[in-house]
């Protein structure tokens, strides 16, 4: 089977195929979920390369709300503050000119990435924007009764953007929910014949590489060349660092050593009566490290 990563940019653009990610998306925000359109960003690039092979795709749902779907197979120590532009700039877009901010579209941000980002121990995590009071806790700040009417909404949170992160390379379990299947999908690129979740039975069909016309087949080689090449690029840096790390360790530890061995012969020295200079000169040492220890 193909990458979704790839998958989502070549072959599931066709709205016969939408059914996939409608799948992902339902089992991600557990309602379900019905795309109405992809739409072009200014985000949007039709080259793997272009982002360095980040796809960046954003869908129109059923009831108007826009998704933004990253998927990132490359460290980015800067990724929190890509994810906050993606969903400013689609916002922006998405305003015409003279609106009411009343206009602004929810934006789901669903963000696929195989590395470790951030720290915490989970593979799922959701944002969203609360208002909670500086001095109690307990006190969120909720919608008037009159925008809720207007706006058709409960809280401030459901205004804001949402945000998904999915931390692809920390999932290491069995699949017990949808999203497990999902993860467990993204992560080993098998789906098994047990898979219950939405999107998954579709997917094992038309993400099939016997299926790929020559040019896709063609096109997916290269991504995965791509892929292997970054990589190995990645592993010869970290290989380099730890053996530069060892050298390093090796002589800080001789020095280290070299130090608590002048301080044991000086100690034992000085237990036998010796001055500071007779020592310094014995142990051909400074006599102000001498006086020191």
């Amino acid at each position: 089977m193909v990458r979704f990563d790839w998958a989502i940019k070549r072959l599931l653009r066709n709205k016969a195929d939408y059914v996939v990610v409608e799948g992902l998306l339902t089992s991600l925000l557990e309602r379900k979920v019905t795309i109405k359109n992809l739409l072009e960003s200014e985000g949007n690039q039709e080259s793997s390369t272009d982002k360095f092979n980040r796809v960046d795709i954003l869908a129109e749902m059923d009831d108007g709300e826009l998704v933004i779907f990253e998927i990132q197979n490359n460290r980015e120590l800067d990724y929190f503050h890509r994810m906050a532009y993606g969903t400013s700039k689609v916002i922006s877009e998405y305003l015409k000119a003279g609106e009411p901010y009343e206009s602004i579209k929810k934006v789901f941000s669903v963000n696929i990435v195989y590395f470790s980002l951030g720290q915490g121990d989970d593979y799922a995590y959701r944002g969203t924007t609360r208002f909670i009071s500086m001095h109690d806790s307990k006190d969120e700040l909720t919608l008037s009764d009159a925008q809720r009417n207007a706006f058709n909404c409960e809280t401030p949170s459901d205004i804001f953007p949402e945000y998904y992160l999915l931390r692809v390379d920390k999932f290491d379990e069995v699949a017990k929910t949808h999203l497990d299947e999902w993860i467990s999908f993204l992560k080993s690129g098998e789906i098994p014949v047990t898979a219950t979740a939405p999107g998954l039975a579709e997917a094992r069909e038309i993400l099939r590489i016997d299926q790929l016309s020559e040019e896709e087949r063609k096109d997916y080689d290269r991504m995965m060349e791509n892929l292997r090449y970054q990589r190995s690029v990645i592993e010869t840096g970290r290989a380099e660092g730890r053996a530069e790390g060892i050298a390093i360790g090796e002589e800080r530890g001789i020095a280290i050593g070299e130090e608590r061995k002048d301080l044991n012969n000086i100690a034992r020295m000085r237990a036998k009566g010796l001055d500071d200079a007779t020592i310094s000169d014995l142990l051909n040492l400074d006599v102000e490290y001498v006086q020191k220890h």
